[in-house]
């Protein structure tokens, strides 16, 4: 039984992304939930105390990814150049794979205006922000790159390189994969800041 009470409401919080993803926030509700699960919402009130526990689940779920790609790129024994590089790449491997996940990155604003989410996604994008910004100092302490830039410029361009290709898609068709358009861009600026 636990299984299934496990299942189901993983089921709904993929729904809700899905939802975010090809309606917008606003279009997030249980009864717009209920109708892409197929069950009464008297149902998702059996697994979420309403839609705004649902949304904070939806977040806290691409939370956890986004300390898991931090942890992963950490812990490996390259250089802070190449941890730069790994920390896009494996961003833009797994929104390749789950794109609706990305509504999320393109739905900042609206979760930090949202009080049951605003403290969880304003802690993530610092986090993200903090640790990129780390190897960044770290590359230019080591001599890995040049001071063309400060390490907070570099952190923006390469953060608005991703999230300019996220919403991209969102309206031009791309032949390429989201991987093959991020990295060109970003391993352009670091060859160029390489020493």
């Amino acid at each position: 039984m636990g299984e299934n009470f496990i299942s189901r409401k993983d089921r709904i919080i993929a729904s809700a992304i899905e939802i975010i993803s090809e309606a917008g926030l606003a279009s997030l509700s249980t009864k717009s939930l209920a109708r892409k699960e197929n069950m009464s919402e008297a149902l998702i009130y059996k697994y979420f105390g309403g839609i705004n526990e649902v949304l904070v689940e939806v977040v806290e779920y691409f939370v956890r990814f986004d300390e898991s790609i931090m942890r992963t790129v950490q812990n490996k024994e390259i250089s802070n150049v190449e941890k730069i590089h790994e920390f896009f790449e494996t961003y833009a491997i797994y929104y390749d794979n789950y794109m609706e996940i990305s509504a999320i990155v393109l739905n900042y604003e609206a979760l930090l205006h949202n009080t049951g989410t605003r403290e969880i996604i304003g802690n993530c994008i610092e986090e993200r922000n903090a640790f990129l910004l780390d190897l960044i100092q770290g590359a230019m302490t080591d001599g890995e790159i040049n001071d063309t830039f400060t390490a907070d410029q570099l952190k923006c361009m390469l953060m608005g390189i991703l999230r300019n290709q996220l919403l991209d898609r969102r309206t031009v068709y791309h032949s390429e994969p989201l991987k093959m358009d991020v990295m060109k861009s970003i391993d352009t600026i670091l060859m160029l800041i390489r020493k």
